[in-house]
């Protein structure tokens, strides 16, 4: 239950967006990037450190975003995917760099092109 003053639409609206935030947020610490087990704590070094980890979240979400066009992500008898696009990717990714070399030069080449305009055809 929510309690709003705004119109019911507005605040679905606000609370997917909210929810894709909190979604990100949650996969940088403890469900993936594990970020804030990190003992660092000057700034300059954080910043650099939250740098890198966002190239590396959207890198794996990126190929997280191919990989689903190819082979979507099974959905589960509760209605939800079985792992997010990030987690997808992360995998692929990892993969790729452990056993399968030959398959990095095509995660590569999707890194390296634009993500597609949504919406368009």
């Amino acid at each position: 239950m929510i309690a709003t003053d705004f119109r019911v639409q507005d605040t679905l609206e606000l609370y997917r967006k909210r929810w894709s935030i909190e979604s990100t947020f949650a996969s940088l610490k403890t469900r993936g990037f594990d970020l804030e087990r990190t003992g660092m704590t000057q700034p300059a070094r954080l910043e650099r450190l939250f740098g890198f980890v966002i190239l590396a979240w959207v890198a794996c979400f990126r190929i997280g975003v191919w990989l689903a066009e190819q082979r979507p992500i099974t959905v589960k008898k509760h209605g939800r995917k079985a792992v997010s696009l990030v987690r997808y990717g992360a995998e692929s990714l990892t993969n790729a760099l452990r056993w399968r070399l030959d398959g990095l030069e095509a995660l590569l080449s999707i890194l390296m092109s634009p993500f597609p305009v949504p919406g368009a055809a």
